[in-house]
């Protein structure tokens, strides 16, 4: 599976009566493909996996491998051994974006075993997702490079916030064939600059061609259309993360009726109209 280019994180939609709305997630999954994304991930944070039963997330793998593409599907917790379990599960074709494990901060040395038993357990590429403001473990550069070197582990969703040297380091340093894919959306034009390989982008929802069209201007050399197009989609996605994702993404997503609903599932909450409707005028 190549790497690159945008990925889109699809939320999980859900009808009226609560349920996993399996026909526009399907309809939501054509869209942003035909928009020009590389490939789909199921079941990341956008997609609320931790709400979902065992049964909705394997229904929402089952849509998303139906429509063909490049597909990541999330996996994570803070047992190693129920980690791996579950990446040496999936099916062939698809790649594991496994998060740094939560909540328990098991240093630096904690996190390279642990993706070590995973990428051994896994037959499929293992994508690191390093999102530290949700795991509470930061990471250096010298684990996160080393991190690259473990066997089957193909690349990283990089969300550690403001872009520093080690940012640099990491693109400069990583083996061949790992690629770096931005995680957080409203820095993504910078990373792009720097050499990054892609995204993994919830904004990527409601204006697919715009975030494809800015990782093409920064491959092509267009530097004065991608930071112009960069800033635009900086104020975009800051305004569809002002709430807790996917909330603003959904309500966006349903007012230009393309899920039937905005229902995000307890503890997050819907929306509020004016995050919605800031979101929308940036559109």
């Amino acid at each position: 599976m190549e790497l690159s280019g945008i990925f889109v994180p699809l939320v999980t939609p859900f009808d009226e009566s609560g349920a996993v709305d399996t026909a526009a997630l399907r309809r939501l999954g054509e869209s942003v493909l035909e928009a020009g994304a590389a490939g789909l991930v199921a079941l990341g944070t956008t997609g609320e996996p931790a709400t979902l039963s065992p049964a909705e997330r394997a229904e929402v793998v089952s849509v998303c491998r139906s429509l063909g593409a490049p597909l990541l599907v999330g996996v994570g917790g803070s047992a190693t051994a129920a980690c791996a379990a579950e990446v040496a599960a999936l099916p062939a074709g698809v790649a594991a974006m496994v998060v740094v494990p939560p909540y328990t901060r098991p240093g630096e040395a904690g996190v390279l075993a642990h993706f070590r038993a995973v990428a051994a357990a896994s037959a499929v590429p293992v994508v690191v997702y390093h999102v530290p403001y949700r795991t509470g473990q930061a990471l250096s550069l010298a684990a996160l490079l080393q991190l690259a070197a473990i066997p089957g582990v193909a690349g990283m969703k990089l969300a550690d916030g403001p872009l520093g040297p080690d940012t640099l380091a990491l693109l400069a340093g990583a083996p061949e064939g790992f690629a770096v894919l931005g995680g957080d959306d409203a820095v993504i034009s910078p990373l792009l600059a720097l050499g990054a390989h892609g995204g993994i982008l919830a904004s990527a929802h409601v204006s697919t061609a715009s975030y494809v069209a800015l990782f093409d201007a920064w491959r092509a050399g267009d530097v004065a259309a991608a930071r112009k197009l960069g800033a635009r989609l900086a104020a975009l996605s800051t305004a569809l993360f002002a709430e807790p994702n996917p909330a603003v993404t959904k309500a966006v997503l349903h007012a230009q009726g393309r899920i039937a609903t905005p229902a995000v599932r307890l503890p997050l909450l819907a929306a509020s109209e004016a995050a919605r409707d800031a979101a929308l005028a940036l559109l």
